[in-house]
């Protein structure tokens, strides 16, 4: 049955939130539309593969928009900081087992006055706005182009000024280096003191107050930028506990390596964000559409439904549409 735009378009939007028979069973309620799951699936699929073709013209699009400023001359700077940020989720692929789906998103750096929970003073912090979000199922190699068209469709080199956030991922860091190396980089907070914890668990015990007491002695330096100080005291008390010795020594290493993406104090100061958040919780939304109970995808169902996914986590569903519609037939 050949469907209008109108319907094709909400069914492919309603896909990218909800499992298609629930898409279909919002078609009937809200639109009155009478449609089979199988058909709002067979539209995503098709409508899906178009939006792939999107992605692509857009990486030309994006590369010719740098060419035609690229006149020689310092070009003036956009009044705005961009951030970027990268993470992986793991998603089920029939025949594949569990794969897993790197996740990265752009976003502007806004200052605004948060209240610290430590201080209760309000305080000048930074937090994301205007994030928009790309995917890939598969190698770093891929992901590291769709994240670099990503960021120069949002003005990257034009930016003020710009950071990457992530874990201590080694493949994050190598994109870095490979496409966005003159931005501030950040090892995610948050997962520092996760490891911090971890060490306190296992040279203490879990939960005991000697633990709760060394993990809040060592967070100060951490955030104040002394990673060697802070990984020193964990070789120090694996010293002192030998049979903790070997995964004190693992956890001193996570805060010797990337020591230098650790300025927590500094970063923070200047309002950047020292936190991974904005990405883990896209992560997250990928997930909430891909892995609910008894999902298993084929990978070209998941590569086809990811861009739709994307577009309307980045609030770009609509323009991506028009484009799509608009493009050569497949």
């Amino acid at each position: 049955k050949h469907w209008s735009e109108g319907v094709a378009k909400r069914a492919v939007k309603y896909s990218g939130k909800l499992s298609y028979g629930e898409a279909a069973e919002a078609l009937v309620e809200l639109g009155q539309i009478d449609i089979s799951a199988k058909s709002v699936w067979r539209l995503t699929q098709h409508w899906g593969a178009v939006m792939k073709q999107v992605e692509a013209q857009e990486d030309i699009a994006a590369n010719r928009k740098v060419e035609s400023t690229a006149t020689g001359k310092v070009e003036e700077k956009l009044d705005v900081r961009l951030g970027a940020a990268m993470d992986g989720a793991m998603i089920y692929v029939r025949g594949e087992e569990w794969k897993e789906l790197k996740v990265g998103c752009l976003y502007e750096v806004e200052t605004e006055p948060t209240l610290d929970p430590e201080t209760g003073d309000w305080i000048e912090v930074g937090h994301a706005r205007k994030t928009s979000y790309v995917s890939h199922l598969g190698g770093p190699e891929e992901f590291g182009r769709k994240m670099w068209t990503e960021a120069k469709r949002r003005d990257w080199l034009h930016a003020l000024d710009t950071q990457v956030v992530g874990d201590a991922a080694s493949w994050i860091w190598n994109l870095v280096q490979t496409y966005l190396y003159d931005a501030h980089q950040v090892v995610d907070w948050y997962h520092a003191t996760e490891h911090l914890a971890l060490a306190a668990q296992v040279a203490f015990g879990e939960n005991s107050p000697e633990a709760l007491h060394w993990f809040k002695q060592q967070k100060t330096p951490l955030f104040q930028g002394h990673a060697d100080q802070v990984a020193q005291s964990i070789l120090d008390l694996g010293k002192q506990k030998p049979a903790a010795q070997e995964e004190l020594r693992k956890q001193a290493g996570y805060f010797t390596h990337n020591q230098h993406r650790r300025q927590y104090l500094e970063m923070r100061s200047e309002g950047w964000l020292i936190g991974s958040g904005m990405v883990e919780s896209g992560g997250k939304r990928f997930k909430d559409r891909f892995t609910c109970s008894g999902m298993r995808w084929s990978r070209t169902g998941a590569e086809r439904l990811l861009p739709v996914r994307g577009a309307i986590m980045s609030r770009r569903f609509d323009e991506c549409w028009l484009k799509a519609y608009n493009s050569p037939p497949i």
